[in-house]
């Protein structure tokens, strides 16, 4: 049993990047890429005083994220991205 806080990330060359990407469909990637950038954007506004603004610009990162995971859930229920996620 390994303990994934040991785990160490490799990184992966294009070229097999490519071909794992080769072989999930095309709306999963484009939800996942969507997914990823509503999540870092849900994370550049935090905070306890948010002007009106940002709380809507936050609001609708929000709606972007939950867009993205519902197509990456119906896909595979793992693939969802949080917020506060790593990946």
């Amino acid at each position: 049993m390994t303990a994934s806080h040991l785990l160490v990330p490799v990184p992966i060359p294009d070229r097999v990047a490519e071909l794992i990407g080769s072989c999930i469909p095309r709306r999963i990637v484009q939800a996942e890429f969507d997914a990823e950038c509503a999540a870092r954007e849900v994370r550049r506004f935090r905070g306890p005083r948010l002007g009106i603004e940002d709380q809507a610009d936050r609001e609708q990162a929000l709606s972007e994220l939950a867009r993205a995971n519902k197509v990456l859930a119906a896909h595979h229920p793992r693939l969802a991205v949080r917020p506060g996620s790593s990946w």
